[in-house]
């Protein structure tokens, strides 16, 4: 049994009540507790030594991809960040400078981003490191894009570049919340979702939820220079494009907007973040799954995002 497997068993019959607006099954909970303009967002997301980082990385770099992890599933939901409650599971024999410097690396990024730490947990952990961060964010009341929405004929956009992600990315990256809080007051999105787990593995969530299919266009896909640059002696290197769809954690937004509103976003884009690329990488169609088009026609990708427990 795979994560999404286990993940519809367990949240089959989960227990609901009057204030939940979305449940399990986006990147965040919305919630409405009664207030006229927001509606609350909440997320929880953990990291594992040995899973997502390793006892070598930075303990900076730890605590910063703990928190990030979280707001880029905020921003999936065009929402601000608010509070966070962070849980720490520790081996006994625990560095105390270096759990201090996992927070160093937490705080930074959670004052550069208007988080207020207001506790969390300690408790020991056999072995290895785990953080677990409960996040609680806002979004304008009508706002939240669930990943529900999409619609034939929607064109379908990609920020930054992907694939490669092990070569720092994955510690070092910056939650798309200013960008996805300026598309959602500009653009009528249909859906989005964060890339924690590369097109191949992201994208079906949105095409189930919104009972669609999609077509991608093999050359619009934008294959970071880590991809491209993989050594091809290695027998487990993946090419550029597989890598680009497959390899995970790129944490950049997949989004789908009206077709007819591509060009316009795409002059707007470039004006308000000139350093952060846009690319469209195809539209929404009928039936269901992925459809590559190349210059042999279209053909079905059979390919799979990082999954965990497969």
């Amino acid at each position: 049994m795979n994560e999404f497997e286990l993940i519809a068993r367990l949240t089959k019959s989960l227990t609901t009540n009057e204030n939940v607006v979305a449940g399990a099954g986006d990147d965040c909970a919305v919630l409405d507790f009664g207030l006229p303009e927001k509606l609350f967002l909440f997320k929880t997301d953990a990291v594992v030594e040995g899973v997502h980082f390793t006892r070598e990385t930075p303990p900076e770099k730890i605590g910063h991809k703990a928190l990030a992890r979280c707001l880029s599933d905020i921003a999936a939901m065009a929402g601000t960040p608010n509070a966070a409650l962070v849980t720490i599971a520790l081996p006994v024999n625990f560095d105390p400078e270096f759990v201090a410097k996992i927070y160093d690396g937490l705080n930074f990024l959670a004052e550069k981003s208007g988080v207020a730490i207001v506790g969390g947990e300690t408790t020991a952990n056999p072995e290895r490191i785990l953080i677990s961060i409960s996040l609680l964010g806002t979004v304008a009341r009508g706002k939240q894009v669930l990943r529900s929405g999409a619609k034939v004929g929607d064109a379908i956009f990609v920020t930054g570049e992907l694939g490669g992600s092990l070569a720092e990315k994955h510690l070092e990256f910056e939650p798309r919340l200013a960008e996805a809080r300026w598309l959602v007051e500009n653009f009528q999105v249909h859906a989005m979702i964060d890339l924690s787990d590369g097109v191949a593995g992201d994208l079906p969530h949105i095409l189930r939820a919104s009972g669609v299919g999609a077509e991608l266009l093999k050359s619009a896909i934008p294959i970071s220079r880590a991809a491209k640059s993989r050594p091809k002696q290695v027998a487990s290197a993946k090419p550029p494009f597989a890598a680009a769809l497959t390899d995970g954690e790129d944490f950049e937004l997949l989004f789908m907007i009206a077709g007819k509103d591509a060009v316009k976003l795409l002059d707007a884009w470039k004006k308000k973040f000139p350093r952060l690329k846009l690319s469209c990488i195809g539209k929404i169609v009928a039936g269901g799954g992925i459809l590559v088009r190349d210059k042999n026609g279209s053909h079905k990708l059979n390919a799979n995002g990082y999954v965990h427990f497969a």
